[in-house]
């Protein structure tokens, strides 16, 4: 698929530097010689001399008018996948690949159809019915040249729904497909916190939240309109670093600019956040957020101590008395590198159950969906290990006594901003009432505590003075 408007752009970002792309024939002979697929067993000067190492699967392509560069493209399953990435700006000197943005989007993008396809390569006839379909998903995927959504699997088809050019003028490319039925609105705020503890004194813990909220608006018409509003409790921190979906029509600038990498002061900007947009016509995430909560939802200690042959472990967490006590499921796995099989256990657990593997030398302490009264709870324990194998855990960072446990908790209905989608404020420009469904939820991400008996890596260390 070749995309005008992308081709343009070529021309106005790299000038006299631009490399027309060659008809499609000639496209694919140069790329098979790149690839080693074509004269692999001849000498061919511009691709197997010493200065053209390749380590990667961006490639420079030999063409009549010259070297077009980058071309994407590597070879699975004997199928070859290949994009032609837009480099915005000038290509001589090439710039370095992590700052051609294209490049990621187009390697995103080539997965996706990757994952489409691959699942059918020893089905000719399923897998010749597949790539037939391509055209039609890569409307919605990719409209206008950039990838809107690079999920292939989850798109639609069927060339009934798919408007390959809109019938209607004011409908936007990124709506590609009708809808007929009661009109109704799917909004959840996910959030994600991150957190490292090390409860010690002279280093900080740290902790990250990080939100998107995903829509599913189902609504009649080639363009409606949609406004929904974003709401913080009055003494919660704003939200920041926010980034929207390009079909959002209008932002306060000031929105935007709220950025975490700054102190928050009187002037960051506070809401309301209000999203005007014209959906899409499948799931899309409306917009990205992060915020500078005071608290992470549960305090940990651990420690772990070597008495001889064996190690006594000690941990005690604590549900900030602000969190919503009901879990979808809570636990944390104890894991022990460099170690053995668990040869003996002997534990006390004040709350829930603890799981024992010992061929992967782990503890699994499944706390359940409540914390008790106390909101605390603790775990101790005496273990001793096997003679150690090739086939038991290993970790560079864990040796000795520096070793973590990692929390895994989901609690619905629930955001550690308190953010929330107040559902009489969702507009919508079509007649009739429409259905909204509102939900939230709060994700644990890479939540580690660290054995507080040993060093640990540190995400921030404060000066000494």
């Amino acid at each position: 698929r070749r995309y005008p408007t992308v081709e343009l752009r070529a021309e106005t970002f790299n000038g006299s530097t631009r490399v027309p792309i060659p008809s499609d024939s000639a496209f694919l002979k140069a790329l098979l010689l790149e690839l080693r697929l074509e004269d692999e067993h001849l000498f061919v000067e511009q691709r197997d001399t010493c200065t053209r190492i390749n380590h990667s699967c961006v490639h420079s392509v030999s063409t009549g008018a010259g070297e077009l560069w980058p071309v994407l493209a590597f070879h699975k399953s004997g199928l070859i996948y290949a994009c032609v990435p837009l480099v915005e700006g000038s290509l001589e000197p090439r710039p370095p690949l992590l700052s051609v943005r294209g490049l990621s989007q187009g390697l995103a993008l080539l997965l996706g159809i990757m994952d489409y396809v691959s699942p059918s390569r020893k089905n000719e006839a399923e897998l010749s019915a597949k790539a037939g379909q391509l055209r039609t998903l890569l409307i919605q995927a990719c409209p206008l040249g950039t990838p809107l959504n690079t999920n292939i699997r989850s798109l639609n088809p069927s060339f009934e729904d798919i408007q390959e050019m809109p019938v209607d003028k004011e409908q936007p490319a990124w709506r590609s497909s009708t809808y007929k039925g009661k009109p109704q609105v799917n909004v959840c705020i996910s959030e994600k916190v991150k957190c490292m503890q090390y409860d010690q004194r002279d280093v900080v813990d740290t902790w990250q939240v990080y939100g998107a909220v995903n829509c599913k608006c189902d609504i009649e018409g080639s363009a409606p309109s949609v406004t929904l509003s974003l709401t913080l409790p009055s003494n919660a921190p704003p939200l920041q670093d926010i980034v929207v979906h390009h079909c959002v029509t209008s932002v306060d600038p000031a929105m935007l600019l709220s950025t975490s990498a700054e102190p928050l002061h009187d002037s960051v900007y506070n809401g309301p956040y209000k999203f005007p947009f014209i959906p899409p016509s499948d799931s899309f995430d409306l917009c990205y957020y992060t915020s500078q909560v005071p608290v992470p939802p549960i305090l940990g200690c651990y420690q772990l101590v070597e008495e001889g042959s064996q190690i006594k472990i000690t941990v005690n967490l604590k549900l900030h008395e602000s969190i919503k006590n009901s879990f979808e499921y809570c636990e944390a796995r104890i894991p022990f590198f460099n170690r053995g099989p668990i040869a003996q256990l002997e534990y006390k657990v004040s709350s829930g159950q603890l799981d024992l593997f010992r061929e992967k030398s782990l503890l699994v302490w499944v706390i359940g969906q409540k914390f008790p009264k106390s909101l605390e709870v603790s775990l101790t324990g005496t273990v001793s290990f096997g003679t150690a194998g090739k086939e038991h855990p290993t970790d560079y960072v864990c040796t000795g006594n520096t070793a973590y446990v990692k929390l895994y908790f989901r609690i619905p209905d629930f955001t550690l901003t308190g953010c929330y989608v107040d559902q009489h404020s969702v507009q919508i420009s079509v007649p009739g009432k429409p259905k909204i469904t509102a939900s939230r939820e709060l994700i644990s991400s890479d939540y580690y505590i660290w054995n507080s008996k040993a060093p640990a890596p540190m995400v921030f260390k404060p000066l000494l003075d």
